[in-house]
């Protein structure tokens, strides 16, 4: 029998989508718990567990029952200061926080990946999503959930002069290709968490946008 998901843990709650879900997923009644560590401290919520700190530090340290776990982490090359450090949040440490949620009992992972990713991409950002996804299929999730966006729109807390530039053009192009909202994104991460489910599912933009309707 399949339940509502009430103990969640949510990775990436201070980024531009983790944000929006940490908000929906607080104003749900059937929620109990949502764990979410963050680098810094969110807003007290009496449903909110909010362990500080570093990641990669915290993971060892959490506990409880989970159902399902969100990975909303993510970063750029430019924000990240390198190719192997972007590959040690996009990879190693999305890779890290899923084993953990396994460990915890969580039976469905809904991970934020990227429209394009492929493990054998000539592209260095699509590669590392691409390799990524591989390495989540390994994990043997009852239910695994891989959402690939295209640019997400939004208001970040740092700016980033190329989305800004490319925000109004990806509104009007077809398909997965348009650019969506992180709010929508979020709803539709919400709703995908909802439905029943076994094996691996990818979720392209188009689909997403639908979703989050």
């Amino acid at each position: 029998m399949y339940l509502t998901p009430q103990h969640i843990l949510l990775a990436g709650a201070t980024g531009l989508t983790g944000e929006h879900l940490l908000d929906r997923l607080l104003s749900e009644p059937t929620i109990c718990r949502v764990l979410a560590p963050s680098r810094r401290p969110l807003a007290e919520h009496p449903h909110l567990d909010n362990p500080v700190g570093e990641l990669h530090e915290l993971l060892p340290q959490l506990q409880g029952r989970v159902d399902t776990a969100f990975c909303c982490l993510g970063s750029t090359i430019k924000q990240a200061g390198s190719q192997e450090a972007f590959r040690a949040v996009d990879h190693d440490l999305v890779v890290a926080f899923a084993q953990r949620a396994r460990e915890l009992g969580a039976r469905h992972l809904l991970v934020i990946s990227a429209l394009g990713a492929d493990a054998g991409s000539a592209v260095f950002y699509n590669r590392i999503k691409g390799e990524m996804e591989q390495a989540l299929t390994t994990q043997d999730w009852p239910q695994l959930t891989i959402a690939r966006p295209s640019l997400l729109l939004g208001t970040r807390a740092e700016f980033r002069l190329g989305e800004q530039l490319a925000a109004p053009f990806l509104r009007w192009l077809p398909g997965k290709y348009r650019g969506i909202e992180a709010a929508v994104l979020a709803r539709a991460l919400w709703r995908l968490a909802l439905e029943e489910g076994r094996g691996v599912r990818i979720v392209e933009s188009d689909e997403l946008r639908r979703l989050g309707r």
